[in-house]
């Protein structure tokens, strides 16, 4: 398991932000939550560079978030726009591509067969286009029924990203979820929720927090990435990680103690 964070925890560039992670991080998930003809926050070749060099220095992988407009669901997707992006990353490997399926005009709920062509559809391309469907990631979208994430599943040789926050934030069972989606597995986003979420893991109490990493810890071997985006967030919420991680291994060794002693 490899745990990571955004591009996005310095009010900076990618560049910046990776070059400020760079030791203090294991994976960086690079966002290109925007991409148009007034932003374009793609790094250029010299970036891409340093970015290796870096990956190569401090032994940091990526992963890459696209863009949230494409509306892979739709009629028109925008495709052109993820492959912009793939083509540009690739030269970094990726861990993994993490992708919403949604619509800007089809509500999977009323027009699923419609919504569901489209998205496979692009899911094909976009297969194509990577060379590895595992390198897919679906990511739970906080505004779809968790039940659409199985159903892909089911039809594409892609994986996916549990996204744990939004799954708390809609009252889902996070971890039944989470155990049914890890052996397709991987990326997890890992964030707490209050007012909104992608907020600090202080706001998931040990009771809700430790499962989830007890199960991370003897399960997966993939990234998981404290889906935050600014400094202190990032650096409470790596601490309760780890806190939690070391509670529930005292745990182990206490009952293993026990089961000695009663031996």
């Amino acid at each position: 398991m490899r745990l990571g964070t955004t591009s996005y925890i310095y009010k900076a560039g990618v560049i910046t932000n990776v070059r400020l992670l760079a030791g203090h991080t294991q994976d960086v998930e690079l966002l290109f939550f925007e991409l148009d003809d007034t932003w374009n926050s793609l790094p250029s070749e010299e970036d891409i560079d340093e970015l290796a060099q870096l990956s190569s220095e401090y032994d940091l992988t990526y992963t890459a978030h696209l863009p949230l407009d494409l509306y892979l669901a739709d009629d028109d997707p925008a495709i052109e726009k993820a492959i912009t992006v793939i083509e540009t990353t690739r030269r970094l490997k990726p861990h993994a591509y993490i992708i919403h399926l949604d619509s800007k005009y089809r509500d999977p709920d009323h027009d699923f067969k419609t919504w569901e062509r489209n998205a496979l559809k692009s899911l094909e391309i976009l297969m194509e286009v990577v060379g590895d469907p595992a390198k897919i990631c679906v990511e739970n979208h906080d505004t779809q029924l968790p039940s659409i994430i199985d159903h892909i599943l089911d039809l594409a040789p892609v994986s996916c990203c549990p996204d744990v926050g939004h799954l708390w934030k809609h009252g889902h069972n996070a971890l039944k979820y989470l155990e049914q989606w890890l052996p397709r597995a991987r990326v997890v986003h890992l964030h707490g929720v209050s007012d909104s979420d992608h907020r600090s893991l202080a706001f998931a109490p040990p009771a809700q927090l430790d499962p989830i990493v007890d199960t991370l810890n003897r399960h997966f071997r993939g990234v998981v990435t404290i889906e935050v985006f600014n400094k202190a967030d990032f650096l409470e919420s790596v601490e309760i990680f780890w806190n939690s991680l070391a509670r529930l291994m005292r745990r182990t060794s206490n009952i293993d103690s026990f089961a000695a002693e009663a031996h």
